[in-house]
């Protein structure tokens, strides 16, 4: 079992950052996947970004690259979402999760998920 925890969601104007972070708790941290997917209002669950067990890969989604980073450091059990460039579309609750691989991009390939935070960005 891994329990997730997000952090630094807020409000933020656009064109502005924010910084969310997961803490992981539980078993092994290091040997999971690990996303960031976001859902708003009336709109399904979608993927934002991943990053493998090593750090090594990285994937995102086209609405974000460029602007969005994804990063863990699996010494503190945590991993990173580094947002710049936020847009009003941007607005939504970020969900953090764990599982085997960061290559597949869909919700039900991760076992794990914190509650979520609230990012919210004013046009």
């Amino acid at each position: 079992q891994v329990h997730l925890v997000e952090s630094g969601g807020g409000l933020v104007q656009a064109g502005g950052s924010l910084r969310l972070s997961c803490a992981a708790s539980g078993r092994t941290f290091s040997s999971y996947g690990m996303g960031w997917f976001r859902q708003a209002p009336g709109k399904e669950r979608e993927f934002v970004a991943s990053i493998s067990w090593s750090a090594r890969d990285t994937y995102y989604a086209n609405s974000v690259k460029g602007r969005f980073t994804i990063s863990r450091d699996n010494a503190k059990n945590t991993a990173y979402l580094q947002m710049n460039s936020l847009k009003p579309e941007d607005t939504a609750v970020y969900y953090c999760a764990a599982g085997p691989s960061a290559y597949y991009r869909e919700p039900r390939f991760f076992n794990y998920w914190g509650q979520g935070t609230q990012v919210t960005v004013s046009s």
